[in-house]
């Protein structure tokens, strides 16, 4: 049982999203009887989620230094709807690393077609958002 008082279970995260949907009580869903999702199938919030989760770590890391993987991380993680809005800053401080060095691995990201700028952030502006890919496109010939 975790309480407040223990540490988190991961460092720098103080709460897991939840393994199972639970009801009003607490207490998960069972399926009874005529289920209505496929036994075996993920669902597809999750399974999409970790199909390009796998397909980053099988295809998209090869070449990848440790800043510039822990950087791609960092903004899947934050994604939502699409997109990923997320400060250099707060990503060097999640990752233990620089925010210069964080700043050269997301221009090294973008070079290798792992993400897309889709808003340049600035002062007054906020922080950029990115579309981030798991797979880069093949080179052109």
């Amino acid at each position: 049982m975790h309480t407040n008082a223990e540490p988190p279970i991961l460092p720098g995260c103080s709460v897991l999203p939840p393994m199972h949907q639970a009801d009003g009580n607490g207490s998960p869903h069972r399926h009874r009887g005529n289920a209505t999702k496929a036994k075996g199938k993920p669902s597809r919030r999750w399974g999409d989620r970790f199909a390009v989760l796998n397909a980053f770590v099988d295809a998209g890391m090869v070449g990848l230094s440790k800043v510039e993987a822990l950087t791609w991380l960092v903004l899947y993680r934050d994604t939502r709807d699409g997109t990923a809005c997320t400060s250099e800053e707060s990503i060097a401080a999640r990752i233990g690393c620089s925010k210069r060095a964080v700043a050269k691995a997301v221009g090294r990201l973008r070079r290798r077609d792992l993400l897309v700028q889709v808003f340049k952030g600035g002062i007054n502006r906020g922080p950029s958002r990115y579309r981030v890919v798991p797979i880069p496109k093949p080179p052109r010939h």
